[in-house]
């Protein structure tokens, strides 16, 4: 086991977060949780409220943090990171995370001479030009579209962090996240794993957007979380951004038919109209994170949907 840390997760109850914190804290480090529960939920980490390594902390990192006792890393995770959760009247609010957040984190970081890992997105590259896109791509985006304050606010973050680094010395890591899936996904995000497996579970018909042609790259949760601890603890120099997700590519059409597949039963798809600046595919050029941090997704889609399945299907139950 690797030295005990004391590691702030921000973000804490979210999908990821929570995974992380279970992840940290098995590995017997020091964990304080950090989220507003916007889109996170303390059910997501309930199992840890009772651990003495575990503290969980109701704050928005839009405002500065506080925290006396001292601080070894920062996983800053904080941000809704579905178009349901940050469009519309959270696209302020989404903004602000991306930005005051990441201001204050990096402050936080420097009162407590601590690494900071920041979860940046794929959507940094827009409707790409480039496929599969590497981290070298400066992608495509409308700075003015409904999805840009999380891309554009994703983009601001990391120019931050890199403002940082470079005039602050800050101690820094940036990943570029790829579509992840896997148990604690809120079945209300609106994303099309949850969306599908929940309509099929339901019987229902399943929505997919445009003509189901467009691809996602999907990676199991626990390939994700992996990568985010070798990120974390690689060498000083290595401050990224690095992708992370897995190559595999599928269009939401065979995604779909995938699941109905597992699930059984009679579903009709329903198209509906693709939503405005989504993009048309993603794929990851994962070799950076093969090279500097001996990382490649290992689950394959059809296994990591069966975990997945299962915890929605128990969650529907009200196991």
């Amino acid at each position: 086991m690797s030295e005990s840390k004391s590691i702030l997760v921000t973000g804490g109850t979210g999908f990821l977060g929570s995974h992380l914190c279970k992840r940290l804290i098995h590995e017997g480090h020091r964990v304080i949780c950090v989220d507003n529960n916007y889109t996170g939920s303390l059910d997501n980490v309930r199992d840890l409220l009772d651990n003495p390594r575990f503290t969980f902390i109701e704050h928005d990192i839009i405002n500065p943090l506080k925290i006396t006792e001292s601080i070894d890393q920062i996983y800053n995770l904080a941000c809704p990171a579905s178009p349901r959760h940050y469009q519309g009247k959270a696209s302020i609010f989404t903004t602000k995370t991306c930005v005051f957040g990441v201001i204050n984190m990096c402050e936080l970081a420097k009162q407590h001479h601590a690494r900071i890992f920041h979860s940046s997105t794929s959507e940094v590259y827009g409707e790409p030009a480039v496929h599969p896109q590497p981290e070298s791509y400066r992608g495509n985006v409308n700075p003015i579209g409904i999805r840009a304050c999380y891309d554009e606010g994703k983009r601001c973050a990391e120019s931050l962090l890199f403002d940082y680094h470079r005039q602050e010395g800050l101690d820094i890591k940036v990943v570029r996240i790829f579509n992840t899936y896997g148990p604690f996904m809120n079945p209300e995000d609106g994303r099309v794993v949850s969306n599908v497996i929940c309509q099929a579970l339901q019987g229902a018909d399943i929505t997919l957007y445009g003509d189901g042609s467009q691809t996602r790259s999907f990676c199991y949760v626990d390939d994700l979380i992996e990568g985010f601890i070798r990120m974390m603890n690689s060498s000083a120099e290595i401050t990224g951004p690095v992708n992370l997700g897995n190559p595999g590519e599928f269009t939401v059409k065979e995604l779909a038919e995938l699941v109905i597949s597992k699930i059984g039963g009679k579903h009709n798809l329903v198209y509906q109209p693709l939503p405005k600046d989504d993009p048309t595919h993603r794929k990851p050029d994962i070799t950076l994170a093969k090279e500097l941090l001996h990382w490649e997704p290992k689950v394959a889609l059809s296994e990591g949907l069966d975990k997945t399945i299962v915890y929605f299907k128990t969650k529907m139950e009200g196991k």
